[in-house]
């Protein structure tokens, strides 16, 4: 028996995983522009809490692999944040099977610290201890905004459950070839989100409105009168 379409509306809508991921790099814009604005009314260097903040980027430092040279004498060494979203599951015992099904998702947030030598009073710091610090420092900043209880529900309270850090862990990027980029360090900040995703519904269809009087009669027959109308 062949099928026939049963949805009839066009599903342009956007899943909540995707508002959700876009939600958290909303947050760390505007949270770090407030940032750099509260340091310079406090009169200290606004550029440590400078972020660049990028979305499903696969490489959004690969500026940062040709290294400082003559050719580019102005690249920007803040430290880079990019959120993109990972996985989603789905608890049976926390929705229902028709239009709304509890989720658990996770988001990567990628931050990244470019670091440069130099000599200081106590001695020299290598390019990669910079970078380290650097991007550790830009995790800092990610983690404190990520989890103030401003944002206990990310600003989505209604659709978003809670969520929570789930690990943070180092690693060092690399080329094409998997040799380690010079003077870049990374740390993934993996933040976990319970919300609920929705899909198409059935339709109801109209009906004649039914009216109904019930009478007993004398010998204590029961007597229905009935009534349509629209």
């Amino acid at each position: 028996m062949p099928l026939v379409a049963q949805i009839q509306e066009l599903i342009d809508k956007v899943d909540t995983s995707e508002l959700v991921r876009d939600q958290i790099a909303a947050i760390l814009a505007v949270e770090v522009t407030n940032q750099v604005q509260l340091a310079e009314s406090a009169s200290r260097n606004p550029e440590p809490w400078r972020l660049r903040i990028f979305s499903e980027r696969a490489d959004p430092w690969g500026e940062w692999a040709i290294g400082d040279s003559e050719e580019t004498p102005d690249i920007d060494r803040a430290p880079i944040v990019n959120v993109w979203f990972d996985s989603e599951s789905f608890d049976r015992a926390k929705g229902n099977v028709v239009s709304r099904q509890q989720a658990d998702g996770v988001f990567n947030i990628d931050c990244y610290g470019y670091g440069v030598s130099s000599d200081e009073a106590n001695g020299q710091v290598c390019g990669d201890e910079d970078a380290a610090r650097t991007v550790q420092r830009a995790v800092r900043l990610v983690r404190n905004i990520l989890m103030s209880s401003f944002y206990t529900y990310l600003d989505m309270q209604g659709t978003v459950a809670g969520r929570w850090t789930q690990s943070i862990n180092m690693f060092q990027p690399t080329h094409a070839d998997r040799t380690p980029v010079q003077n870049v360090m990374a740390a993934r900040v993996a933040l976990a989100v319970s919300f609920n995703e929705f899909s198409p519904q059935v339709q109801g269809e109209a009906f004649e409105l039914l009216t109904a009087k019930v009478k007993r009669a004398e010998n204590g027959e029961v007597i229905l009168t009935a009534a349509f109308g629209a």
